[in-house]
């Protein structure tokens, strides 16, 4: 009996410290790649000892594991025709092993909706620090005249363009989108009215941080979330579409240049987007199978610069549609937007069955979140980035962990000897 004791506490104690792991892991995700790939790894490794502890393979099944079994075997299989196979399965082993460790870490060894609730909140408390960081480069200033995100000639007078810590503001505003998505969801069904209000402002606040990222992109992809929070929630939340263009129109000229530049054809970023397309299109109708190879994009864009020709680094389509079935081929690309699609649909599910108000909240925001994906992957990639994928692959995780713990769902671990 005073062994079985004995073992019972080691269990909750490594327990504990894979849910500190992975609450660290959401915290940092925003804030710092290094800080998130540690807590990961240490997640995992505690995860790993607590198995050969017990000497066993705890193992819970869902719905998508063979979706992913095959998107991660057919993009390992792009590696093979890639035009540097050493570089494509670094870039492969390091990328796609941070992705499927996040979402399995997550599916694994989430036991309880209190889980989910801390893990949500902390990268929620690590939003408003990308907030306050963001706001504090505008205030100071930035002098982007030597970065590449803007027009100089057609936008003289726009000298900031904030990123906080996500190193570029497209990539920044991409994350608020998605924040102001969970937040929104969460605040329509919160019971208490602090929650509510910390919520609505902590919206407030990225929406704001979201201007003056400028990314036009990201503005489209927040209609697109309100758009979900009409059609999903209450249809009146319709009417905050006609706001956006309203407070457009009394904010800073800079702002509404750059809406009405979406439509400007001579806008440098516009132009090189479009020219980018036909390029891409041309990799995939030369390579439809396997695609050129896992992160090869820049590698083999020289040889289809039917455009720019000056010899620039091109790293991704800015189209997120495009690079996924260019880099891995149509199979894989088609594999993709199942999953994709798999855990929207399941969440959406949720809304509709779930009795609980938070996981109703959450699963609409992440709706709203994938919806407004959905929408930025037409003019941008910003999963090109590994913190924005691994966010991609931890929101999915917890869609399937807030699946499983709905009463009719529950799944059972599978113990394999």
């Amino acid at each position: 009996m005073q062994k079985a004791s004995k073992i019972q506490t080691v269990f909750r104690s490594i327990d504990h410290y894979i849910e500190y792991s992975m609450i660290a892991v959401a915290f940092f995700l925003p804030l710092s790649l290094n800080g998130t790939t540690f807590f990961l790894l240490l997640g995992t490794a505690l995860w790993l000892a607590k198995m050969l502890y017990y000497r066993k393979v705890l193992l819970r099944s869902s719905p998508f594991d063979k979706l992913i079994g095959i998107f991660v075997l057919l993009s390992f299989a792009s590696v093979w025709v890639s035009p540097d196979k050493g570089f494509s399965f670094y870039n492969y082993s390091h990328l796609m092993g941070r992705y499927v460790l996040i979402y399995y870490l997550v599916v694994h060894n989430v036991h309880s909706l209190g889980q989910i609730k801390r893990m949500v909140m902390a990268l929620l408390g690590a939003t408003f620090l990308v907030n306050f960081y963001g706001y504090y480069q505008y205030i100071f200033g930035i002098d982007i005249s030597a970065m590449e995100w803007v027009d100089d000639a057609q936008f003289p007078d726009l000298k900031i363009r904030v990123f906080s810590t996500l190193k570029n503001p497209n990539l920044l505003a991409s994350f608020l989108v998605s924040m102001i998505a969970i937040a929104g969801g969460l605040g329509f069904y919160a019971p208490d009215k602090k929650v509510k209000t910390t919520l609505l402002f902590l919206v407030v606040s990225c929406s704001a941080c979201l201007i003056i990222t400028y990314s036009r992109g990201a503005w489209i992809s927040l209609f697109a979330v309100f758009a979900a929070f009409g059609f999903w929630h209450n249809r009146k939340m319709f009417w905050l579409l006609l706001i956006v263009p309203l407070l457009i129109l009394l904010a800073h000229n800079g702002v509404l240049e750059r809406v009405i530049s979406i439509a400007n054809p001579t806008d440098t970023s516009s132009t090189l987007r479009i020219a980018l397309w036909e390029s891409t299109w041309s990799m995939i109708s030369d390579h439809p199978l396997f695609g050129i190879g896992w992160g090869a994009y820049y590698l083999v864009y020289p040889n289809y610069d039917f455009f720019i020709l000056n010899g620039t680094k091109i790293f991704h389509a800015h189209n997120m549609y495009l690079n996924i079935a260019a880099e891995i081929g149509i199979p894989a690309f088609c594999v993709f937007m199942l999953f994709l699609w798999g855990h929207a649909n399941l969440a959406l599910k949720l809304c509709k069955k779930s009795g609980n108000p938070y996981i109703v909240g959450l699963m609409l925001g992440a709706v709203a979140a994938i919806f407004g994906l959905v929408v930025s992957g037409l003019t941008d990639y910003t999963l090109f980035n590994i913190q924005m994928s691994m966010l991609f692959w931890f929101l999915n995780a917890l869609i399937v962990q807030a699946w499983r713990l709905s009463p009719r769902h529950s799944g059972r671990v599978k113990e394999l000897n």
